[in-house]
């Protein structure tokens, strides 16, 4: 029996190649296995056939060394992020619909939904000043790099556009009372800039995941920024419904159908993908992911449908938080799922293997 060195666990995270361990033939002679068997000859003549390899790495353990993150922290870093971004967008469109209540809603949960996301960011890496140290560079080139960039950018602009809201209990006379005049528009700038950013807020998430080596995450690199994006509208208009006057959430109806709709169809592309889609359908991460789109039916179904009760909006917007929720966790345990399991990290790279293979020279050179 035969077997890779075991793996240094300080290794980092990445991808190996084992080789697994074969039978040996009843004529005593080792042969070489290629992971789908081998025929040959015993000493009685009779055919030898080696069974198909069983995807268990040597000792057990795992090929590539699951995410060290907390499910916690980066399930919910992961929520409000989207969720701020979200809100961020839909006060823009209140502030030029001149919809005051919902503008006053969504930059509040902007702000809220920021605030808990770098906290959670900052706790997952065990001290701040390493989010600072982040700060030294900025590298296009790194996902990572350029979410903390977004975050340090929609965070003060989230910020100036929230407590504008509040200059109407401001005296009218004295300093106090030009910061009263001032702050409006001042908060309408920010708030319109925060908009500009909060499309990179909500998918960068999705690009990061997908950077990695975690099989489930890196093959769905052309789908995680879409399902992201749609569950940040979703949940970001699950609020509004809740706490904005029903008489200023038409346009937020309409807009969890776009959410439903983006989401949608970035989780049939997920889950489509070959090997590497079984833990969005499969276990409790794909539990998670039918949970969610369950939900995400149920509110946008009762969003349309609300008119102004509030008791269907307040339904609905649950519906919808839930529902992203749901979403992001199970997008987080199947990428977990995904790299404990070697075969979802051994099978697709022989595929690409066997595929280089069958091209020709010029073909590789292209």
């Amino acid at each position: 029996m035969t077997g890779p060195t075991p793996a240094d666990p300080n290794e980092p995270a990445g991808t190996r190649l084992p080789e697994f361990r074969i039978d040996r033939p009843a004529d005593g002679q080792r042969r070489r296995g290629t992971g789908r068997g081998w025929r040959g000859r015993g000493a009685g003549g009779e055919q030898v056939t080696v069974p198909p390899v069983d995807f268990t790495s040597y000792y057990g353990r795992p090929i590539l060394k699951p995410p060290v993150w907390r499910k916690r922290d980066i399930a919910g870093y992961l929520f409000t992020g989207g969720l701020a971004a979200g809100s961020a967008l839909i006060a823009a469109g209140a502030q030029l619909t001149a919809r005051p209540g919902l503008r006053q809603v969504s930059r509040g949960t902007a702000l809220g939904g920021i605030a808990a996301s770098t906290y959670l960011l900052i706790h997952d890496l065990g001290r701040p000043d390493r989010f600072h140290h982040m700060l030294r560079v900025a590298k296009l080139t790194s996902p990572m790099s350029v979410g903390t960039w977004v975050l340090t950018a929609f965070g003060p602009l989230a910020g100036v556009a929230a407590v504008a809201e509040l200059a109407p209990l401001l005296p009218r006379h004295g300093a106090l009372g030009l910061a009263r005049r001032l702050a409006p528009p001042i908060g309408d700038v920010a708030g319109l800039a925060t908009a500009a950013t909060a499309p990179a807020l909500a998918t960068y998430t999705g690009v990061l995941l997908a950077d990695t080596a975690v099989p489930s995450w890196h093959d769905a690199y052309p789908a995680l920024p879409f399902v992201f994006a749609g569950s940040a509208l979703a949940a970001a208009c699950g609020v509004a419904l809740i706490a904005a006057p029903a008489a200023e959430t038409a346009p937020v109806r309409r807009l969890a159908l776009a959410a439903a709709a983006i989401e949608l169809a970035g989780g049939h592309r997920l889950e489509r993908m070959g090997l590497t889609s079984e833990p969005y359908r499969q276990g409790r991460s794909g539990r998670l992911m039918r949970a969610g789109r369950v939900l995400l039916a149920v509110g946008t179904t009762a969003a349309l449908l609300s008119g102004r009760s509030r008791v269907l909006s307040a339904i609905s917007g649950a519906a919808l938080l839930a529902s992203s929720v749901a979403t992001r966790v199970g997008v987080f345990e199947a990428g977990v799922a995904s790299a404990r399991d070697p075969r979802y990290t051994v099978v697709p790279q022989r595929e690409r293997r066997d595929q280089e293979g069958d091209r020709s020279p010029a073909e590789k050179r292209t």
